[in-house]
């Protein structure tokens, strides 16, 4: 039941954002206990005065392929599952679409329950379906 936000500079081809998508998805099922369905995510492609990054914050440097991954989650993980989870986005992502790990940053923001509604304003997740 994650929900993810995508941002990064505009401009990369639908084949680039699939690819990222997947990957990222991937990494989800195998390392965030996420099942394979459960795929929510919104990509946002900005205008370079759009995303403003700080090149160097905790980082050896970030380019122009910068990508934020920020996460909603309603169940929340311990530390050690999400550290296997940020290093093997940072593998698949590496791998496909071919992103360097300095310029992947990635936010988890767990939230309630009560605080999804997935379709017909019921709240799936704490009511019987």
């Amino acid at each position: 039941m994650p929900f993810t936000r995508i941002s990064l500079l505009a401009g990369k081809s639908p084949e680039y954002l699939k690819a990222l998508s997947d990957s990222f998805h991937q990494a989800m099922v195998e390392t965030f206990n996420v099942p394979l369905t459960d795929k929510f995510q919104a990509i946002h492609q900005h205008q370079p005065n759009e995303l403003i990054i700080d090149p160097t914050y905790f980082s050896k440097g970030r380019s122009d392929n910068f990508v934020i991954f920020t996460i909603t989650i309603g169940k929340p993980r311990d530390t050690a599952t999400k550290q296997a989870f940020y290093k093997r986005v940072v593998d698949l992502l590496g791998r496909s679409p071919g992103i360097r790990p300095e310029d992947i940053m990635i936010v988890v923001s767990t939230s309630a329950r009560d605080e999804w509604s997935f379709s017909n304003g019921d709240t799936q997740m704490v009511e019987p379906v």
